[in-house]
C-alpha cells in the first residue's frame, strides 16, 4: 500500500485519468473528490461491498444446476 500525506485542495493522479482530491479535512473525517472516466466505477467501500454480494446472490439465483 502506497502511504501518502496530502492537505486540503491537493491531488493524487493515479494513471493519466483518475484524480483525487482532499476537499476538506473536519476533525476525524476527510472530504475526497474523484474524478474518473464515464466508464470508471468509484464507490464508498461498504457500498461496493454490497453491490458484490448482491452479484453473487443474483448469480446463485440464476445458475443452471
Amino acid at each position: 500500500m502506497l502511504i501518502i500525506t496530502r492537505r486540503p485542495q491537493e491531488k493524487i493522479m493515479i494513471s493519466d485519468d483518475i484524480e483525487v482530491v482532499i476537499l476538506g479535512i473536519n476533525g476525524n473525517q476527510v472530504k475526497i473528490g474523484v474524478k474518473a472516466p464515464e466508464g470508471i466505477s468509484v464507490h464508498r467501500e461498504e457500498i461496493y461491498q454490497r453491490i458484490q454480494q448482491e452479484i453473487k446472490q443474483y448469480e446463485s439465483k440464476n445458475t443452471n444446476h
